[in-house]
């Protein structure tokens, strides 16, 4: 059995809680974990670099409550109990929903919407993530400063090629390498809150209110830098299936939220006792000069791990996209038998390699490139909110008057978020939102294309019984044919060309057609279905989860154990392969029209992706008009 097969096959390891939970902190919490490099020192230079005693606890206890309110109540305590059947992520929110009521367009407009926005973060994070990293080079180093750019590319390089090899092995330090990281920054924020035990106060949220509506616009827009503390918690959210909610829970409660809160306290009380310097980063103003150069080092890897969770996680999330038909196939790489979230995907890695150098080059340093960071992923908590709404009223039962007051409140602090991160729009918050919308218009346009195809094709073919009675007693060639079809009821069109411009009929005729149903896995003992039709005809459905890979040759050995045994030797795999063009006077735009027929040309063949044998495949080309 293939590594592939192995993984498709498999749920999720489950393990004791407490290794469980150190190994979240390497998977999960890499972007979170990272923010402190760079949301204070976004927040004072959106506040116009007051670093006032006042303007610093302000922004303090903005951040204790964001953290609180967004991440820790939200997202860890409300949010991430919206499971499909283990995983999360906003587009397995969209699928359980579907579940419930059936496909609505709007509930799949929004979960498109979020999935196209999270590319453009995770194309962003590992921009701003290294760089920020190695900027503290500067304060130990001065000498060192030209050269944080061409570093930070190389750096960027090295990560997204090291990408086909998978994370397996290097995976298994990423728990013990961020506990050093989480505990380094902890110690830090403590040795700083020492030097100014006052900055305490401003867990009181009164003080972060007072700055917000007492200092105008500029209380208004440094709640855009604020937010960058929180810019992981969708990816908490996201990766909720490789360990699980508890472990995940255990880790941010236990470890991770004290750290970071340490950390920012320690900060501020760094800005409160000297001030800050132009250009400087408060975080490494934290540190004694001796040591600034190894933490460099260390926040410079724990980047990396950030970059990888995100990395990974639009490979997860291309992987659902592609199975609930949101997305062109795309080839997909299981690097590893041990975990089914270790995968690849060569199309999706280059091209946010090529993104990421580019707002590297584009923007050169983390301050310029927090403009673009952060209104992607608040759009997307806003989304999030919404759609929380219907679980809350759908999945859960909860009454009216609470859903509307608990998803109330969160959408309040999300468009709070949004108002200010918009502020920043011709500062470079363009980019994330060009991104999320050129992938939001391919995505629906591929959700349309395939269902106005279909609809052709289907219009095109006759009922499966009507035909079966119509060929009965006719002459037919020794062997199995097996025709991939989108439906086991009507005849599949490569059937009818077959027979009416080869004059061929097999002995046996086999259609299968591979589901996806609205749940992360489908378990092996209900994977099948057969259906003996009557003269030699038969009908094999292969029901998948939108977490794993279609395997064609492993459902046919199943089907021996329901009377229906198989030679690859004597078995032919009938394919279409379509050609789209445009139909006069069609709802369809002839720009939609042509990118849609680009897509269908380059998409992965449906052999390759369901792992057919290719020395057996016959394809039947046509003209379909849409």
């Amino acid at each position: 059995m293939t590594i592939a097969t192995v993984a498709a096959e498999q749920a999720p390891p489950r393990g004791p809680l407490a290794p469980m939970a150190l190994a979240a902190l390497g998977v999960v919490y890499g972007d979170i974990g990272t923010s402190p490099l760079y949301t204070f020192k976004t927040a004072i230079a959106w506040a116009g670099g007051e670093a006032t005693p006042a303007a610093v606890l302000g922004m303090l206890s903005l951040i204790v409550w964001t953290l609180v309110i967004t991440t820790s109540i939200k997202y860890v305590a409300i949010v991430m109990r919206a499971d499909n059947d283990g995983e999360g992520g906003i587009l397995a929110l969209m699928s359980l929903l579907g579940i419930k009521h059936g496909e609505r367009a709007g509930v799949i407009a929004l979960g498109i919407l979020g999935a196209a926005l999270l590319y453009g973060d995770g194309a962003i994070t590992p921009a701003i993530s290294v760089l920020s990293a190695l900027e503290g080079i500067k304060t130990p180093l001065p000498a060192f400063a030209p050269y944080v750019l061409p570093l930070s590319i190389f750096v960027l390089i090295a990560l997204f090629c090291l990408q086909p090899q998978g994370t397996a092995r290097i995976g298994r330090l990423f728990g013990p390498i961020m506990t050093l990281w989480f505990v380094t920054i902890g110690a830090l924020g403590l040795l700083g809150i020492i030097r100014h035990p006052g900055v305490l106060v401003a867990l009181d949220p009164r003080y972060g209110l007072h700055y917000l509506f007492g200092h105008g616009l500029t209380g208004f827009l440094v709640l855009g830098g604020v937010f960058l503390c929180a810019t992981g918690a969708e990816a908490l959210y996201a990766d909720m299936g490789h360990f699980g909610a508890q472990p995940i829970r255990l880790a941010w409660y236990g470890l991770v939220l004290p750290t970071l809160l340490l950390n920012y306290a320690g900060q501020a009380a760094v800005a409160v006792d000297g001030g800050v310097a132009e250009e400087a980063n408060p975080f490494f103003m934290l540190c004694p000069p001796i040591l600034q150069v190894p933490l460099v080092a260390l926040a410079t890897v724990a980047t990396v791990i950030a970059s990888q969770s995100i990395i990974s996680g639009t490979f997860s999330m291309t992987r659902q996209a592609i199975q609930l038909g949101l997305c062109p196939r795309l080839h997909i790489t299981q690097t590893s038998s041990e975990g089914y979230g270790q995968i690849y995907v060569g199309f999706v890695n280059w091209t946010l390699m090529v993104l990421t150098l580019g707002l590297t080059l584009m923007f050169r340093s983390s301050e310029n490139l927090a403009s673009a960071f952060g209104i992607a992923v608040a759009l997307t908590m806003l989304l999030t909110s919404l759609l929380m709404f219907l679980a809350m009223r759908e999945v859960w039962g909860w009454s009216l008057p609470l859903s509307i007051a608990v998803a109330g409140l969160f959408v309040i602090v999300d468009l709070a978020f949004v108002s200010a991160n918009m502020m920043k729009v011709f500062e470079g918050g363009w980019v994330p939102l060009v991104v999320g919308a050129a992938l939001y218009f391919a995505m629906s346009t591929w959700r349309q294309g395939r269902t106005a195809l279909m609809r052709k094709l289907e219009r095109d073919t006759m009922p499966l019984g009507q035909f079966i009675a119509q060929v009965h007693g006719k002459a037919r060639v020794p062997g199995t044919a097996i025709y991939l079809t989108s439906r086991v009821d009507v005849v599949p069109v490569p059937l009818l060309h077959n027979l009416k411009h080869n004059k061929v009929l097999h002995e046996r005729i086999v259609l299968l057609h591979v589901v996806t149903r609205h749940v992360p896995r489908v378990p092996p003992e209900q994977r099948l279905e057969v259906v003996h039709l009557g003269d030699n005809f038969h009908s094999v459905v292969a029901y998948y989860g939108f977490m794993q890979n279609p395997n064609v040759p492993r459902v046919l050995e199943r089907c021996g154990a329901q009377d229906l045994q198989f030679n690859m030797m004597d078995t032919s795999f009938f394919v279409g392969r379509v050609t789209i063009v445009p139909e006069g006077g069609s709802r369809f735009r002839t720009i939609r029209c042509k990118l849609f027929e680009a897509m269908h040309r380059n998409a992965l063949a449906a052999t390759e992706f369901f792992r057919i044998p290719p020395n057996r495949v016959i394809e039947l080309g046509g003209q379909v008009e849409i």
